[in-house]
């Protein structure tokens, strides 16, 4: 019998035949309008027509096949989700679906595409690849997709939110004032900005239209002298639009957009809101856009020879924190740290309780489960334990992404989330990963942590340490001005490689303040892209290798980092020398780690950070908790 989801799949093919022309091909993206890497339940697209719930994904439909193409991080959970009318497609490894089309279809197919899921560098990179088979990259007027999907979420009105200077660091006026500067630096006259991200940074406004990212779906339109904020005025309250008009900002539906970006192409587009003239016309009238962000439809209603194509003025200027940020986001992440430590002694003693786990500390084999248990605990209840904890801490907002509880095998599906309904029992002699994070309002976490509460094997004890000696390295690393992450990223793999291991995704991203999780424009990473934008002192990023054994089980360690000056003694080349400073506390599992494996640098650092750790962390916790973590710190010996 057929499933809904391949009725959703014959229902695509025959609007595809029925299209005018017809489609050999339907692109799916995960992206919604803006590009995001999270979108809301109403943009879930790809996952709905492919079943796969991943982030980061393509779905393309011809009339034989279905294909979806995804990244290492998702190959386990792709092989487990798709139907058999699905043929997975590794990024890295298989064609890219470009490529894939140019050489598998027809000449002069045409492949559908809904204009505003897509981006201008995208949408080139197709063109120039089905050139060569006369294949045409077709704008579609509405989405295919929506037509079959008959019970999509509606889109609920959630109120704009002023995000206090306070928290924000830095003025509207202050941003805007800088942001036109680049503009004529570049003689542009005009900017369209589409990353909800930059809106709500540009802006100082926060919301909730997309779970785990505190954005609204609005776009933003910024000229020399006037500045527009395009957003569904349901969501406005008369608090922020005095605080938009007060800053010369003139609200507008959200749909006009597209016509006002037409007004903007032909020099008419008009604001109502007196804006002081910033400065006179620069002779040009170009207007930039962010190919990398900015939708096909969009850059369909300008003109090429008017379009400036450069990255975001605003990527930059949001990546580097100001004080104010750097002091929210150490801040943050005491408070996250405390709710951790809090999180992990609750889970040791219900381990030993219910489990008969030997626990966080003791390395005894053998477990023997309370069979009377009135509630058993899963991957979901405890993560929901976690984030009680995170709650009760000042500032909370909410999660910054799905927590990613796993136990055993479950731990080797990178992006892995839970589901109360299938998730796995704890299990004492497995190990336990847990990905998190939360979102405050001085600040964004992003926290890893592996642990094993039973005996663990001396192979997990091995592989864990290398991914700590990978984990150390990029914490201490001292590099020059202008490096980027893409020559750092080695430095955490080095350790696994030794051993003849490694691990499919990239080791570090940029975080944001109380903004995304996932933030650019650098990070630290194997991929090509991980090249165009070097470090720079006060930038946020991640350092989270791992290793991932299919079947058995995964470990991964992560703290949050800020790239500083190094004060190093010398100054080669009177570059400049930068360093990292870890604001993320909470212990590393002294019994998973193989100390005969460890310089002694790394047992320095280890024990040095666990110092730290327990200073930093006691005030916030009660006297057990204290306990729990003096235990947990105690300092490693190297093994004679």
């Amino acid at each position: 019998m057929a499933s809904a989801r391949d009725e959703h799949l014959d229902g695509i093919r025959a609007l595809m035949a029925a299209h005018s022309p017809p489609l050999h091909g339907l692109v799916v993206p995960s992206e919604d309008a803006h590009q995001s890497e999270y979108v809301s339940e109403q943009d879930k697209r790809r996952e709905f027509i492919s079943g796969f719930t991943g982030s980061a994904g393509l779905a393309l439909i011809t009339m034989k096949e279905a294909l979806l193409w995804t990244d290492g991080r998702y190959f386990l959970q792709a092989t487990q989700q798709l139907s058999d009318r699905w043929k997975l497609m590794r990024m890295g490894e298989d064609p890219p679906v470009e490529a894939w089309i140019a050489d598998n279809l027809a000449d002069e197919a045409v492949i559908g595409i809904n204009p505003w899921c897509i981006s201008v560098d995208s949408a080139q990179r197709y063109e120039n690849s089905f050139s060569k088979r006369h294949q045409t990259l077709f704008q579609l007027s509405s989405d295919l997709v929506d037509e079959v999907w008959k019970d999509r979420p509606l889109v609920e009105p959630r109120p704009v939110i002023v995000h206090p200077v306070e928290f924000a660091g830095r003025s509207v006026p202050e941003k805007m004032k800088e942001l036109r500067e680049k503009l004529v630096h570049e003689k542009a006259t005009a900017i369209i900005i589409t990353a909800l991200d930059e809106v709500a940074w540009l802006y100082n406004i926060r919301g909730s239209d997309v779970d785990y990212s505190p954005v609204v779906h609005s776009y933003a339109i910024v000229t020399l002298h006037s500045a527009f904020f395009y957003v569904d005025k349901r969501k406005v309250t008369v608090e922020v639009q005095k605080y938009m008009s007060g800053n010369g900002i003139e609200i507008r539906e959200y749909e006009t957009v597209q016509s006002d970006a037409s007004l903007l192409a032909s020099g008419k587009l008009q604001s109502s809101v007196h804006v002081e003239k910033y400065m006179d016309e620069v002779e040009s009238s170009k207007i930039w856009i962010d190919s990398g962000s900015c939708c096909l439809a969009l850059y369909s209603k300008l003109s090429p020879h008017q379009v400036l194509t450069l990255q975001s003025p605003i990527a930059l200027p949001k990546a580097v924190k100001n004080p104010t940020e750097l002091d929210g986001l150490r801040k943050a992440h005491i408070r996250d740290g405390a709710a951790v430590v809090q999180y992990l002694a609750w889970l040791d003693n219900q381990m030993q309780e219910n489990y008969g786990a030997s626990g966080y500390f003791s390395e005894i084999k053998g477990s023997h489960k309370n069979e009377h248990l009135a509630t058993k605990l899963t991957e979901v209840s405890v993560s929901d334990k976690l984030e009680g904890f995170r709650a009760t801490k000042e500032n909370f907002k909410g999660l910054s992404f799905p927590t990613i509880s796993s136990v055993g095998p479950n731990a080797a599906v990178i992006h892995y989330k839970p589901e109360a309904s299938t998730c796995s029992e704890m299990d004492a002699d497995k190990i336990y990963l847990c990905d998190s994070g939360a979102q405050y309002l001085d600040g964004t976490t992003d926290i890893t942590r592996t642990v094993h509460f039973g005996k663990p094997s001396a192979h997990e004890k091995s592989c864990y340490t290398a991914v700590l000696k990978g984990h150390i390295a990029l914490d201490i690393a001292v590099f020059p001005n202008g490096t980027t992450g893409h020559a750092l990223d080695i430095l955490s793999r080095a350790p696994l490689w030794r051993e003849g291991l490694d691990y499919r995704h990239g080791t570090g991203h940029g975080i944001g303040s109380y903004l995304n999780v996932h933030e650019g424009p650098h990070l630290i990473s194997f991929r090509p892209s991980a090249r165009n934008v070097p470090l720079q002192a006060s930038m946020t990023v991640t350092d989270e290798p791992g290793y991932y054994e299919d079947g058995a089980f995964g470990i991964r360690l992560e703290n949050v980092l800020i790239c500083k000056d190094a004060n190093a003694k010398f100054n080669f080349g009177d570059k400049g020398y930068l360093a990292f400073e870890h604001i993320t506390w909470a212990p590393y599992q002294t019994k998973l780690i193989d100390t005969g494996l460890l310089t002694p640098v790394e047992i320095d650092w280890v024990n040095t950070y666990h110092s730290d750790c327990r200073k930093i962390l006691e005030p916030h916790l009660n006297e057990q908790e204290k306990q729990w973590l003096m235990k947990a710190t105690e300092p490693v010996a190297a093994r004679g």
